[in-house]
């Protein structure tokens, strides 16, 4: 089956175990909507599947096992096509980029390249004692840093991701605001981003935002720039979580039963490419996490003259359904 049309299948793509729904690709016909790329001004690029964490909800399934990891050569090409596409925004992400030995020359290519770089951060690997250089790279050239910081709560943080990591966290994010980053005035950016503990949608953005901001502030004194509430993505060890919990179907139908045909306009695979460890494009990571290459067929990096094209079709599947309930994934 062509990977773009495997959203065509009667059940939602997760196995057997799951109860049927409308596809993704029928919901967006009922609507009267296409999901087709933009023009593309970012640029994704997943470093790797190793993680210090073995986080419950990733989509990607990375951990300290994993030897998914981009090498030299690829990290190369991947400058090349930045530099030959000139993207306004390039995403650093992983796994845990941190962990990736070409992250500091990429940066450092990258910063005459684009004029705003991105790097998603779990806190404990950039805050592990290894790699304290990180903080004053990230610092000499600017980075925007977003960081995972799911819950106020130490007991349902450390339930997601692992024994330590809130102190961690805690302690790293206290290191960016003595960089300066988050602070007023300062045009260094610090944004949290929360995701759900368990098998539901996240709660109000805004009042999210408003209480970490709040508690954050109180307890120990850190500031921040913005907070984003993301649902969990049901691939790789979420869906696994899910299926061993009972809760897969329940949060499938939820998604589904929350599609807002008015978030299917703001998607990021709209004006993103991204980019595997390995080299292959991909229109956004969820979709690398499932196999379903851009334009239905793997292509490498190295074979790109430029961006992809404007009006060309987005590989879809139910998935997709997480970044179209409610507010969207942006």
């Amino acid at each position: 089956m062509d990977p773009a049309k495997s959203s065509e299948i009667t059940n939602t793509g997760y196995g057997k175990e799951s109860m049927a729904i409308e596809p993704f690709r029928q919901t967006l016909a009922t609507h009267s909507l296409k999901l087709e790329r933009d023009q593309t001004t970012t640029l994704q690029i997943n470093m790797g599947l190793l993680c210090n964490q073995t986080c419950r909800h990733c989509h990607l399934d990375a951990g300290p096992g994993r030897k998914e990891n981009m090498n030299s050569e690829t990290a190369d090409q991947i400058a090349d096509y930045a530099k030959r596409c000139s993207f306004e925004v390039i995403d650093i992400t992983g796994g845990a980029p941190e962990l990736n030995h070409n992250l500091s020359g990429l940066i450092e290519r990258f910063s005459s390249l684009a004029p705003r770089i991105m790097i998603r951060s779990n806190l404990s690997a950039l805050n592990d004692g290894k790699r304290d250089h990180l903080f004053d790279l990230f610092k000499e050239y600017g980075m925007v840093i977003v960081a995972s910081f799911p819950s106020l709560n130490q007991a349902q943080t450390e339930s997601q991701r692992g024994t330590g990591v809130f102190s961690m966290s805690i302690a790293a994010l206290k290191k960016l605001n003595k960089l300066g980053y988050g602070a007023d005035g300062s045009d260094l950016e610090l944004n949290l981003v929360s995701n759900p503990t368990g098998a539901f949608l996240p709660s109000s953005q805004s009042e999210t935002e408003k209480r970490f901001r709040q508690v954050l502030s109180k307890k120990w004194g850190i500031v921040f720039n913005n907070l984003f509430t993301f649902a969990n993505v049901p691939l790789g060890r979420f869906r696994d979580w899910l299926l061993k919990s009972g809760n897969l179907d329940k949060y499938i139908e939820k998604l589904s039963s929350g599609f807002n045909p008015c978030a299917v306009e703001g998607v990021m695979c709209r004006t993103m490419v991204s980019v595997s460890w390995d080299g292959y494009l991909y229109d956004c990571d969820f979709n690398l996490a499932r196999g379903l290459p851009m334009g239905g067929r793997k292509i490498h990096v190295s074979e790109m003259a430029g961006p992809p094209e404007s009006g060309s079709p987005i590989a879809v599947a139910d998935h997709c359904y997480t970044c179209t309930a409610g507010t969207g994934f942006t």
